[in-house]
């Protein structure tokens, strides 16, 4: 379904920096009414005047995602102030690096809390909401490691391979209802991410020439909701290692073990 944005009403977790801050900027430039969450409030101000200087209309609530109480806070917001919603994105996240062997039970826990659990029942809750609002569309940022799992992150891997995989059967699911399920894949991003690691044992992943800006990884996304696409992996390098898992994937496996 294509779909325009001007007008809609869209709801963005983890809006406060990288990939949401951008997307919250470009959806408000394309005249999208915004209902912003993170944890951080601060951020969230700072935010909140950028979008109203460019004259268009939001709010927010802080918090955490996890938290069920504010999940309901964002529901009645939505309600009060923009009579429903039309678009939501699940973009918050954590990550943690470190070798399984040596993780904790909380770890796995922590992250499948903020990284699946979270944008899941938020879905639950919002759709019903979704399912009666104009072109309606859930997009979930998941990772390119959705697709190609790397050791130092089996945890957070797991929780993105979850993500897609609930958003692949959700999509399935609501095909007759006019409710566009989009996946967004990007693969290393340079943003605040690292400020969200919970746990970092071993060596940490390393920025390169094929990192992503979060400005490009945005774009893609809306574009995605715009013309319904059902996944977007927004880099070539990210794409690439989706075809090798796929035509060869013992030389995939090879080449995760021996690099990372």
């Amino acid at each position: 379904m294509r779909r325009k944005l001007d007008g809609l009403r869209m709801l963005i977790t983890g809006a406060s920096s990288g990939i949401g801050r951008a997307l919250s900027i470009l959806a408000a430039e394309a005249g999208a009414k915004l209902l912003l969450t993170a944890r951080r409030a601060d951020r969230l101000d700072e935010l909140l005047e950028v979008i109203h200087a460019k004259g268009s209309d939001a709010a927010y609530v802080a918090g955490d995602i996890t938290d069920a109480a504010l999940r309901q806070q964002l529901f009645e917001k939505a309600q009060h102030d923009f009579q429903g919603l039309d678009v939501l994105v699940n973009n918050a996240g954590i990550g943690a690096y470190g070798s399984f062997e040596d993780a904790s039970p909380e770890r796995l826990r922590q992250l499948m809390e903020v990284n699946f659990f979270a944008p899941v029942e938020l879905i639950r809750l919002f759709l019903p909401m979704l399912e009666q609002g104009k072109t309606p569309a859930i997009c979930n940022v998941s990772s390119i490691l959705a697709h190609r799992a790397v050791p130092g992150k089996s945890e957070y891997c797991a929780s993105k391979f979850a993500l897609h995989g609930f958003s692949d059967a959700l999509r399935a699911e609501l095909s007759t209802k006019g409710v566009d399920v989009v996946l967004v894949s990007p693969s290393t991003t340079s943003s605040e991410f690292a400020a969200s690691v919970i746990e970092k044992r071993g060596k940490a992943p390393a920025e390169g020439k094929f990192t992503r800006k979060p400005h490009d990884v945005a774009l893609a996304a809306l574009r995605a909701i715009r013309s319904g696409k059902h996944e977007v992996i927004p880099s070539r390098s990210g794409y690439a290692m989706v075809l090798l898992d796929r035509l060869w994937p013992s030389l995939a496996d090879w080449a995760v073990a021996k690099y990372g």
